[in-house]
Parts: C-alpha cells; structure tokens; sequence
C-alpha cells in the first residue's frame, strides 16, 4: 500500500472528519473478468474526487456499484458513519446519491424545464402540471449553479451546445437534494469555454457542500478542480493523492502502472 493511499489529506480539511460515503473490500466480478479488486474508498462532504485511470481500470464499475445499478459481490458500505447496503439505483437515490453518465440521458425534443422535472413533475392540481412552478424552480436552479448561457429555459434540449446539456443534466440531479453526486467525463468532447463553464459548475457544488465524485480522462482538469485523486488501475484503487501536492508525473506514473514496475526493478536490484 503507498503511502500516499492513506494519508493524502487536501490542505485545510479536516482529515478526521467522518466520510460521507466510506466503500470497503469492494470486489465485482463478470465472470472470470475482476472488475472490482478489494477497492477501498471514501469523499466527505464538500470534496470533490477524481477517479482516474486507464481505459478497464473499474472506473465506471466503482460508480455503477455506488449508484446500485451494478452492486458489488462483497464488499461493505458506510454513509455518514451509518452501515448501508446499496443494492439498487433507488436505494442509492434515497440514501443521497445522483449520477450523471456520461449519456446524460436528455429527451433531446423537449424543453429544460421538461427536462429537470422528467418523471418528477410538479402538480397544481388533478392531473394539472404546475408549468409555472417548474419553470421558476428551473430559473431559480440554474441561477444559483451559476449557468447564465441559458437564453430561456423553455428552450428544446436538441438546440443546446454540449456544455449546456451537460448542465441540464447536472441541475436535474439536484432536484432530489442529494448529498453525493458523481459525475461520469463531464468535460468530454466539450469545448475549451464549455469545459471552463462546467469545472466552475463542479466547483459550485462543493462550495454547496456537497461529496462529488468525478470520472475523467483529462488530467489538467483533474487538477484544476479535483481536492484528492483516486486512481485506479486493473480494478484495484492503487494510490490517492492530494491534488494540490502530487505532480502530472506521479499521476501518470501511478495509471501507467509505471512506479510499480520501478519499484520492482529497484527491489530486484538489492
């Protein structure tokens, strides 16, 4: 086990403060494939981790088993302190937990307010939909996410840039009041002020206080709004580091598998 698996701690927070989500020996199998390798994982409140590593790592994996859409063969859960077992999507959904694939799921031909009120719409009456209601607690929500690229927000999905929707998407999953919410390549395919718009977004969410959890590729925004990296590799979590202290090259190195085969080398050598 690193050292830095343990103790990388983000300056300025509490490292003994309780996680909000606290994951033990998670272990997922398909077959004879491990997706999963005895994975240990935590994200407090108002932190935000960056789960990376290469392609087949367990990335996805180790988010669709918190999301319950895919639940560990073994393995324990902790949610604020509290043993819970998350065995399917609604479980994890009561528990505080939203997830963002990187699909996003959007019904391209109807409108935002459409869109973040999806099979949760509000009602002013018998088999009456509150369209104002929704359209205001849309404005109020996407104000206060800082996502002011909107020209109105009855405007259909399929005309929205890719960042746009990426925001729709992460609004929508607020709406629940969640604790922890996890983001699948949030910034992919996005263009350079897209990306700026969403990593703002990302940033918005742990000044609200809430665990977030982001699978990414690109290791410059991991840096730029990532408090601790979590980097997985053949499925087993192999090292975490404190973005503000690690180097691209360790990181790197750490994906790559590159510092094992060094210290191996080194061993062989003594």
């Amino acid at each position: 086990m690193s050292e830095n698996q343990t103790t990388a701690q983000p300056p300025g927070r509490d490292s003994s403060s309780q996680p909000l989500l606290a994951l033990k020996g998670f272990t997922k199998s398909f077959g004879a494939v491990e997706a999963l390798k005895d994975v240990d994982f935590e994200v407090r409140k108002g932190e935000v981790v960056a789960l990376v590593g290469d392609n087949g790592a367990g990335k996805s994996t180790l988010i669709k088993a918190i999301s319950g859409a895919q639940p560990p063969d073994t393995g324990n859960a902790s949610w604020n302190g509290r043993q819970v077992r998350i065995n399917t999507p609604h479980a994890a959904t009561s528990l505080g937990v939203a997830t963002v694939y990187q699909d996003l799921a959007l019904a391209e031909n109807l409108d935002v307010v459409a869109n973040l009120f999806l099979g949760q719409e509000l009602a002013s009456g018998l088999a009456v939909l509150n369209e104002t209601g929704m359209e205001k607690k849309a404005v109020e929500l996407l104000s206060s996410l800082g996502v002011t690229t909107l020209r109105s927000v009855r405007t259909e999905v399929g005309m929205l840039s890719g960042g746009q929707r990426q925001a729709v998407a992460i609004a929508r999953s607020l709406l629940g009041d969640p604790e922890l919410v996890m983001l699948d390549e949030p910034t992919a395919a996005l263009g350079i002020v897209q990306t700026a718009q969403i990593l703002k977004l990302i940033e918005r969410l742990r000044d609200r206080g809430l665990g977030v959890i982001v699978i990414s590729h690109n290791l410059a925004d991991v840096f730029q709004v990532a408090d601790r990296i979590a980097v997985l590799r053949l499925g087993r979590l192999t090292e975490t580091f404190d973005a503000r202290q690690a180097s691209r090259e360790r990181v790197v190195a750490a994906i790559t598998g590159a510092d094992e085969q060094e210290r191996k080398t080194e061993e062989a050598e003594l």
